[in-house]
């Protein structure tokens, strides 16, 4: 197991939203869905939208631009326009803290 960084803190991400964190000059969109933490790339696939701002609805992300959408727990891509997933990232969380593995 790699080396977790903290990147936030549960308080900062409410139930079914997402926030932008950067992790060694990786952007990566961290969400909270229904109290469990899910971090992949924010980079769309499709055209470069940030996910971290796209519309979150159980464990899909919509990116803002396009409409594609990945699944937060696998970075897959669930729909068109995309087609190519985005990195998924390791997350835990110790007592308040945020943590993603390292990439």
């Amino acid at each position: 197991m790699g080396e977790f960084i903290k990147v936030a803190e549960t308080k900062d991400i409410a139930a079914g939203t997402g926030i932008l964190v950067e992790l060694e000059g990786e952007r990566i969109a961290l969400f909270n869905e229904n109290g469990t933490f899910y971090a992949i790339g924010d980079i769309c696939t499709h055209s470069g939208g940030p996910l971290s701002e796209g519309d979150l609805d159980g464990d899909t992300v919509t990116c803002p631009w396009h409409g594609a959408q990945f699944d937060v727990k696998t970075g897959e891509a669930m729909g068109p326009p995309a087609s190519e997933p985005v990195p998924s990232y390791q997350v835990k969380v110790e007592g308040g803290d945020i943590l993603i593995e390292r990439p």
